[in-house]
C-alpha cells in the first residue's frame, strides 16, 4: 500500500509542486513520519517546516496570477517530476521504488491536473474557481496521504 501512496504523493506534486514536501515535513514534525536517527531528520525540524510551508503558500498564491507559466513548460514540468520523486522517496518503503513512483505520479498529476483544470475553468467560465478547487484537493490529498502512510 505504501507504493500507492508514493504514486499519489507524486500526483499531488503534479498539481502543486511544493505541497507534498510541506505535508511530509509537517508529518515528520508531528510524529506521523519518523526520520529520527537518519540523514533526513532535518525534514521534521521546525525550520524546514516553516520554509517548506512558506514555499507551498507562495506557490498557491502565485498560481492565481495571470502571468504564471503553464505547469507543462519544461522548467515547471521538470520541477514537479523532481519534487514528486523526492516526495515518493521520503515515504516509507524502498527509496528507489518510491522515487520512480513519485516521478511517474508527478507526470500523471501534471498532465491530468492541467487538463481537468482547463475543462473545469471552461465549464465555469473562469479559472479562479477551478484553481482554488485544485489547491484544496492538492492540500487535502497530501495531508491524507502523509497521515495514512
Amino acid at each position: 500500500m505504501v507504493y500507492v501512496f508514493a504514486l499519489l504523493i507524486g500526483v499531488v506534486a503534479g498539481l502543486r509542486a511544493m505541497t507534498p514536501l510541506a505535508a511530509i515535513s509537517w508529518a515528520a514534525y508531528l510524529g506521523w513520519l519518523d526520520f529520527s536517527g537518519t540523514q533526513m531528520a532535518f525534514v521534521g525540524h521546525i525550520v524546514t517546516v516553516i520554509i517548506l510551508t512558506l514555499l507551498a503558500i507562495g506557490e498557491l498564491v502565485s498560481d492565481q496570477l495571470p502571468n504564471t507559466p503553464s505547469r507543462k513548460v519544461p522548467v515547471q514540468f521538470g520541477t514537479r517530476i523532481v519534487v514528486g520523486a523526492i516526495a515518493g522517496a521520503l515515504l516509507p518503503g524502498n527509496i528507489v521504488i518510491g522515487l520512480i513512483l513519485g516521478a511517474i505520479g508527478a507526470v500523471i498529476g501534471t498532465l491530468v491536473g492541467a487538463n481537468l483544470r482547463a475543462r473545469l475553468a471552461t465549464a465555469l467560465g473562469r479559472d479562479l474557481p477551478a484553481a482554488l478547487l485544485e489547491d484544496f484537493l492538492a492540500v487535502l490529498g497530501a495531508l491524507i496521504i502523509v497521515y495514512l502512510v
